[in-house]
């Protein structure tokens, strides 16, 4: 698998329909592997993927609208059942421990594994998470109950070996010290060998934005700036802008729009409303606004490269 990459498992508005289910993402980034937001069937579309659930350590859920979390009490059951052992962190607004621990309460059950609940405030921006590969951090949005989307953003590479420039006998320690960015020297100071001469410059860091339910909202546009893969509701076309705003959704035109000017890369577009079964159309409008926008399809996986 690439080492940035985002696969769909649900981009379906409130209910699913159509064979859409609703939200829900599995992102792997330098083989960390997370998940964000657990709308319901979410199990059903990781074991129809083929993807490995004991690998997920870190969940995400954007706010506690029941199509976005709906699906985790059976996936964390599936987890028990299946023997985990390791540690899962859960990522919400408060009030996710409350319901989860309150189902465990009731059917009696002791999970095999620790769960560790990580409350946010999704008025506000937080770093949720930071490891040796990348940060992830909150971006509040405008919703009727308070969400947040997140942002994902590696953090700067380590220089490349350049194997056409090793010399025999090298020493693996040395080799080490180079790709750290370290020029290598003998005990007596002496330069052995300059970091330049056999290192390619880091290849470039990669970010992913997902941006679940909102309306269009100025304030997240300079924080994602330049974000290489956004993912952007867009629940309804321009002609139901009304609507939109009523629900506090936004349009795919809306969501192009902040695809434009925060310079992103390339768009995604989801959260699709039940009343729209060809999504073709919802496409069309976001590339008038942003040529380079793609739906959000079930099953379908999306590599970002360097």
């Amino acid at each position: 698998m690439n080492s940035f990459s985002l696969t769909i498992l649900g981009a379906s508005g409130a209910v699913p329909v159509y064979g859409r289910f609703p939200s829900s993402q599995y992102l792997v980034i330098q083989n960390k592997h997370f998940l964000i937001d657990c709308g319901e069937g979410c199990q059903l579309q990781l074991a129809r993927y083929e993807i490995p659930i004991h690998k997920i350590d870190h969940i995400f859920i954007s706010h506690l609208h029941g199509d976005h979390y709906l699906g985790l009490t059976g996936l964390l059951f599936s987890m028990h059942l299946q023997k985990r052992k390791a540690d899962l962190h859960l990522y919400s607004p408060p009030g996710l421990n409350e319901i989860i621990l309150l189902q465990l309460k009731y059917s009696r059950s002791v999970l095999n594994y620790s769960l560790h609940f990580h409350s946010f405030d999704p008025t506000q921006k937080y770093q949720l998470l930071e490891n040796d590969a990348l940060t992830v951090e909150t971006i509040p949005l405008f919703h009727k109950l308070p969400c947040a989307g997140f942002l994902f953003k590696e953090k700067p590479k380590q220089r490349r070996i350049d194997k056409e420039q090793l010399i025999k006998g090298m020493l693996l320690q040395h080799i080490v010290a180079l790709k750290t960015g370290q020029d290598v020297f003998d005990e007596q100071g002496k330069l052995l060998y300059k970091n330049e001469d056999f290192t390619l410059a880091p290849k470039r860091s990669l970010s992913y934005a997902y941006c679940s339910d909102t309306a269009f909202f100025e304030p997240i546009i300079d924080q994602i700036d330049e974000v290489d893969l956004l993912y952007h509701e867009a629940t309804f076309m321009d002609e139901e802008e009304a609507k939109a705003n009523e629900t506090k959704h936004s349009t795919a035109r809306q969501a192009a729009e902040v695809a434009r000017r925060s310079r992103a890369k390339r768009l995604l577009i989801g959260h699709f409303s039940a009343r729209y079964k060809d999504l073709e159309p919802l496409l069309a409008e976001a590339k008038s606004v942003f040529e380079n926008s793609s739906l959000a399809i079930e099953g379908q996986t999306f590599t970002i490269e360097a």
